[in-house]
């Protein structure tokens, strides 16, 4: 079952995402400061929506939505993040499911310009992934400073 994430999800899409950033990037993040990010998009959607696929009782995939206005398009780029299936369920199509659950709230919302994600360089599995799901690799690459 998909649904939106609630609170009562936080420390599990606390687990998540740090499992994520460890096993995607070896980086270890400051729970403390990832539990105070979750909470905030779970009381409030405008910093980000969790959409969640439960089965056997609990929470077994997430996937968080935020939204970046474009004048260009007068219209939203909705950006997939913190994508995580726990390791006992990988292989099932959770992903999939989630994808396809976002992708037809998106189509039915005229506001939408398009789905979009980044996706770590060598992370060929997810790539393959995701194109197979008929996303394309855009002609952009991320730059960033740290303050």
């Amino acid at each position: 079952m998909i649904r939106k994430g609630k609170l009562s999800d936080l420390d599990t899409i606390v687990e998540y995402n740090y499992n994520l950033a460890k096993e995607t990037e070896n980086l270890g993040l400051d729970k403390n400061i990832l539990k105070k990010g979750v909470e905030k998009a779970l009381l409030d959607d405008k910093n980000g929506a969790y959409f969640v696929y439960e089965k056997d009782g609990m929470v077994v995939g997430q996937m968080m939505l935020t939204k970046e206005w474009s004048d260009w398009r007068n219209a939203n780029y909705w950006w997939i993040q913190s994508v995580y299936v726990n390791k006992n369920y990988r292989g099932q199509g959770i992903y999939k499911k989630l994808f396809k659950h976002v992708k037809s709230v998106a189509d039915s919302d005229n506001n939408v310009y398009s789905l979009r994600l980044y996706v770590e360089k060598n992370n060929e599995k997810a790539k393959n992934t995701y194109k197979s799901l008929g996303m394309d690799e855009t002609y952009y690459l991320v730059y960033e400073i740290k303050k």
